[in-house]
């Protein structure tokens, strides 16, 4: 209704503007009289009108919302781009993952297994919002982040969280420095593929053995293999492909093996 209501106030703008114009053309050619020149100024002032009227009606409390995030967007964008210019190999991506993909990590966060959540390298906190939109409590959330300029945007937007700024691959120290608590699941956005093999494996390893057996280490990649393979006993998954998100992605999940049922 509001934006009917602004084009239809355009529409007379332009049929005024039209008007005044032909009315000043007669008038200059001298066929324009002082009631012409009379009818040109309220002709004018019922433009003003309009123009203050479609002013008046701005976009709606959605349409503001939408222009919100797209700006949140960009300005998310415009972070990862200046930190993976500064450190690409510790970044790994240009730009924030896609609502899809956070979403699509966020469901495998196993909610009812007691303990905390650590997120490994949440950037601007795509997924970490994911995961709070799931309903997951960020008293529950530990965010481990190297780089301090999203350490302090995350501060801003997620009160409440417990934020890290330090090294996820050296996991045993941070968790050491927060007490050890129990882990119930382990979500990561880090570039694993940009590290040796023998570091993601110990990350892994470091990680599963910090939780239940059967609790998911979640970590999404764009290659085509698993990110991490060679760690004995664990388990690995992969989800769809997200084609939504650029470049396309999945979800690739570790868990510690059940042990194997003494022999009788």
């Amino acid at each position: 209704m509001i934006n009917l209501a602004r084009q239809r106030a355009r529409e007379l703008q332009t049929k005024l503007s039209d008007e005044i114009r032909s009315r000043k053309a007669m008038r200059a050619i001298g066929i324009d009289g002082s009631e012409r020149r009379h009818d040109v100024r309220l002709l004018e002032e019922l433009r003003a009108v309009a123009r203050r009227a479609e002013d008046a009606m701005g976009p709606t409390g959605s349409a503001r919302a939408r222009i919100r995030r797209v700006r949140g967007r960009l300005s998310d964008e415009g972070r990862f781009l200046r930190n993976w210019a500064s450190s690409p190999l510790r970044v790994g991506a240009v730009a924030p993952s896609s609502q899809e993909l956070c979403r699509l990590m966020a469901e495998f966060v196993e909610v009812d297994r007691p303990g905390v959540v650590v997120e490994l390298g949440p950037g601007t906190g795509t997924v970490t919002q994911a995961m709070i939109d799931r309903g997951i409590d960020p008293s529950r959330l530990v965010l481990i982040e190297f780089s301090p300029d999203f350490c302090t945007l995350l501060a801003q937007r997620f009160p409440g969280v417990k934020i890290v700024n330090g090294n996820a691959y050296d996991l045993p120290s941070v968790m050491e420095e927060l007490g050890d608590p129990p882990v119930a699941s382990v979500i990561s956005g880090l570039p694993l593929v940009s590290r040796p093999l023998p570091e993601r494996q110990a990350l892994l390893s470091e990680a599963i053995a910090r939780m239940p057996c059967g609790a998911p280490f979640i970590q999404f990649s764009y290659m085509l293999s698993a990110p991490v393979k060679g760690v004995v006993g664990t388990t690995i998954s992969s989800t769809r492909w997200v084609l939504a998100n650029l470049p396309p992605a999945r979800v690739w999940l570790y868990r510690a093996a059940a042990p194997l049922a003494a022999a009788a």
